[in-house]
């Protein structure tokens, strides 16, 4: 008797385990793709550093990520992909040249002439962006009456706020606390145009917030994301490859040695374009476009922490304060949404209660079918 109740004990306990890693499933797989692209910052602006042209590298890179996540879309996903129609087909191509040949060439063309701290704070306007396009389409529904709706709104302006205070407002300088533990060369040298990194870097986090947008309408039609970052990574490549041409004259530029160029490359293709595109697009069928951009501040501010103790870069308190208002506005978001959900779920649950009902209504009131001497009648 005793094993049993420690047998049930356990099974309990592994359901409730389940049930919380079912809940927390999207914010730990978001939070993930951060850490990625934290690193990402980084290894590209080194790279770029290098003597790595931007558009190059955005070309092998989802050559890179096509060819990694092509096996597994090609064999996991034979039964639940869809067939592409020309319709189709044009709408992906227009997706990867949002995704890819105009954002992701104008994002790591600023990151050359800005910094990584500045693009990283930078990209949470996307959150905001995102949630302002989601509103004007309908995918968003703001209730003003309901605390929830107030809070996704108040959430949206404190985090926009706080990304602006990160950028306008400097203040005085922390203090390094010891000197650089790893060291970018040519990290001063590349950085002399900032008005044009910036506007490189806005014009890309418009694009970026339309992408996520169609992204969630795609998905409908197109439910399978292995294949879907596939046909991305495979398009997008090739509209960047012909973009290249137009804008790098050089043969020399496409060659890559066995150096930190080859390591980006294969880094932004395999974990950046591959897994966490893939991450990102389960995300947004699962929550929402919004609830996706949500949680870029939490990259903005892992950027600011490595780039101030590891590189040694100059922080200001300007970024300490900007970073804690958008803490605030992420938490409030959040909680928004969540409360979306319980909305939504409650809705459902009621409509298929509504469903139960009329199925024994009718089941009752029906007539009922009697045999009465192997002859059929029916009866009232």
């Amino acid at each position: 008797m005793g094993e049993m109740n420690n047998k049930n004990k356990k099974k309990l306990l592994l359901g409730n385990y389940s049930n919380i890693w079912k809940k927390l499933k999207p914010q730990v797989l978001m939070i993930s793709t951060q850490l990625g692209y934290t690193f990402l910052y980084f290894i590209t602006e080194a790279s770029f550093n290098n003597g790595m042209n931007p558009h190059v590298y955005i070309t092998y890179r989802h050559i890179v990520a096509a060819l990694f996540i092509f096996p597994f879309a090609f064999f996991l996903e034979r039964k639940q992909r869809p067939k592409l129609t020309f319709p189709l087909f044009v709408e992906i191509f227009i997706l990867s040249l949002l995704g890819v040949g105009l954002t992701l060439n104008t994002y790591f063309a600023s990151l050359k002439y800005t910094s990584p701290t500045f693009v990283a704070s930078m990209v949470n306007t996307i959150a905001s962006l995102t949630f302002i396009i989601a509103v004007v389409l309908r995918l968003e529904i703001i209730n003003l009456r309901n605390s929830r709706g107030i809070a996704k709104v108040l959430g949206t302006l404190i985090s926009l706020g706080g990304v602006m205070t990160m950028t306008l407002y400097k203040g005085p300088i922390v203090r390094n606390v010891w000197p650089p533990l790893i060291k970018i060369q040519g990290s001063n040298g590349s950085h002399e145009h900032w008005l044009k990194g910036s506007l490189l870097t806005v014009s890309s986090c418009i694009t970026w917030s339309i992408w996520y947008i169609m992204q969630a309408y795609t998905l409908k039609r197109y439910p399978a994301q292995l294949s879907l970052t596939t046909w991305m990574s495979f398009i997008g490549g090739a509209q960047s490859a012909v973009f290249t041409v137009f804008v790098q004259h050089s043969p020399s530029a496409w060659t890559i040695g066995f150096d930190i160029d080859l390591w980006s490359i294969l880094y932004g293709g395999v974990v950046c374009s591959g897994l966490i595109i893939f991450i990102q697009l389960w995300c947004t069928e699962q929550k929402g476009p919004v609830f996706v951009t949500m949680f870029n501040p939490v990259g903005t501010i892992l950027v600011a922490i490595l780039a101030y103790f590891v590189l040694g870069e100059r922080l200001y308190t300007g970024s300490i304060l900007g970073a804690l208002i958008v803490i605030v506005g992420l938490y409030m978001l959040l909680w928004g949404k969540d409360g979306d959900e319980k909305v939504e779920m409650i809705i459902s649950e009621e409509e298929e209660e509504e469903e139960r009902n009329h199925i024994d209504h009718y089941n009752i009131n029906a007539p009922k079918m009697k045999d009465n001497n192997n002859g059929l009648h029916v009866e009232p």
